[in-house]
């Protein structure tokens, strides 16, 4: 039995999920198909990484589920992969937005828990022992493992300051696994930035779920909520531990966020929804719901944007 197995993701998904998604689906014919197939192309902005230097706070998008964020006079990357492919087998659909040498040194890494995609260890001993390390319970063995000793594991609701920027750790709803043997023994969530410059929120990978409103009270409130809205297809399978755009829309109005700032979509093709359909149906949402549009930033990779209140 998992240390967090009371805390994961219902009903939990396994083998023999797996097996009815991608060989009885398969063979029925009702997995999701993308009529575009390969052909669409994530939008990609050149970026030699001198914005990343300046002293203003900033995010850029890396692709999936990272950022370069410089908030309270530090430079901080979440749950950082500039892996070619993960694992070595699940291959990028497009390059990194800004690359990893020519980003100045780093501060800080959020690691939001264990899965491969987000907590890629041969990125993470790129970017060395340098930078201090936060990440969930559980995870600093694995860390400390690749040589990387300043490491800072904060429970839900701790906090972590390091000179104007403050750190805490918060709820999703998912689960963790580096091997069969390992299921939900390392803790899962999200991060809430606090800085000078305002706050901002990288839920990591998370279904939606009640917390949202919860962290938006008790961690806000949020100018810039980094979510995922990829990942996501079929339901059946995806639902209780990846959100769709709308049930990312949802989590944004939870959490009274001032900016839905989209991620881990259209980096790596993990699910059968067609690429490039996340920012798409998201702006739909945000249409449908008669929300103001500059609010949803839907970056390309290796766009920088300034933080401003």
């Amino acid at each position: 039995m998992g240390r967090f197995d009371k805390l994961a993701t219902q009903p939990a998904r396994g083998f023999r999920d797996i097996f009815r998604w991608r060989v009885l689906d398969t063979v029925a014919g009702r997995r999701v198909r993308d009529p575009a197939g390969y052909s669409y192309k994530t939008p990609v902005r050149p970026n030699d990484g001198s914005q990343l230097a300046a002293p203003a706070p900033s995010l850029t998008w890396i692709g999936h589920a990272t950022f370069v964020l410089r908030l309270g006079g530090l430079l901080i990357a979440t749950d950082p992969i500039w892996s070619e492919r993960i694992s070595g087998v699940v291959r990028r659909e497009a390059p990194p937005g800004v690359a990893l040498e020519t980003v100045p040194p780093i501060d800080v890494v959020t690691v939001s828990h264990n899965h491969y995609d987000h907590l890629d260890l041969p990125t993470l001993r790129r970017i060395g022992s340098r930078a201090l390390y936060v990440t969930l319970p559980g995870n600093a063995p694995l860390l400390r493992g690749a040589g990387l000793d300043k490491v800072v594991e904060l429970d839900w609701w701790q906090s972590h300051r390091i000179g104007a920027l403050e750190i805490t750790a918060v709820p999703a709803r998912h689960w963790s696994m580096r091997a069969p043997w390992n299921r939900n023994d390392m803790l899962w969530g999200g991060f809430v930035f606090r800085g000078p410059e305002g706050v901002a929120y990288h839920s990591g990978d998370t279904a939606l779920f009640d917390g949202f409103a919860e962290i938006g009270t008790r961690a806000g409130p949020i100018d810039w909520a980094m979510l995922p809205i990829g990942a996501y297809e079929p339901r059946w399978f995806m639902e209780p531990q990846h959100m769709n755009p709308e049930d990312a829309g949802q989590a944004f109005e939870r959490l009274g966020a001032r900016h839905l700032v989209a991620m881990h979509w259209g980096t790596f093709k993990l699910t059968d929804e067609p690429l490039g359909e996340p920012p798409a149906r998201i702006a739909r949402y945000f249409q449908d719901r008669r929300l103001d549009p500059e609010r949803l930033w839907i970056l390309d990779i290796g766009e920088t944007r300034r933080l401003s209140r």
